[in-house]
């Protein structure tokens, strides 16, 4: 459990940042939260070796984090949606009946899909590939920033 541990900090940093509501807007932006828990467990794995990582290990421990992530993100919105989701599904059937250029059939469809339980299971299809691959991509960035160099090969060693 101890190999994964980065993996688990770097992806309930994803989820929990990715979750809130304010804070979460900032994800809307470059993926900010789930690149810099792609980053936050690079770093983190990197410390606990006194060698340097290998890129493939920090690809798949940012791949974790961002599944993790991505969980933990749509178990947070259910729990908010379960408290104001009859809020939320007002506003937005009602955005989509006062927009006349969406056709009759596109609308009935549209608050079917994006109301109730459902809009939890398209948030987890959309979210979590999504969180995995960019989280793994902010590992490899986080490993180019805080990967420990190689020590240099001593003189007795022989070839």
């Amino acid at each position: 459990m101890r190999r994964y541990q980065p993996a688990l900090l770097g992806g309930l940093f994803i989820g929990v940042l990715s979750g809130l509501p304010v804070v979460g807007a900032l994800n809307y932006c470059c993926c900010l939260w789930v690149v810099t828990g792609g980053v936050l467990t690079a770093y983190l794995q990197q410390q606990d070796q006194p060698e340097p990582v290998e890129t493939a290990d920090a690809a798949v421990h940012g791949l974790i984090a961002g599944l993790i992530g991505a969980v933990v993100y749509v178990l947070l919105t259910a729990a908010i949606f379960s408290v104001s989701g009859e809020m939320v599904q007002d506003e937005f059937r009602s955005a989509i009946e006062n927009n006349p250029q969406i056709p009759p059939e596109v609308r009935d469809r549209l608050v079917g899909l994006l109301t109730g339980g459902r809009i939890v299971l398209l948030m987890a299809a959309v979210s979590l590939p999504i969180y995995a691959v960019v989280a793994m991509l902010g590992s490899l960035l986080g490993l180019a920033f805080f990967r420990k160099k190689t020590p240099p090969a001593s003189p007795d060693a022989v070839p």
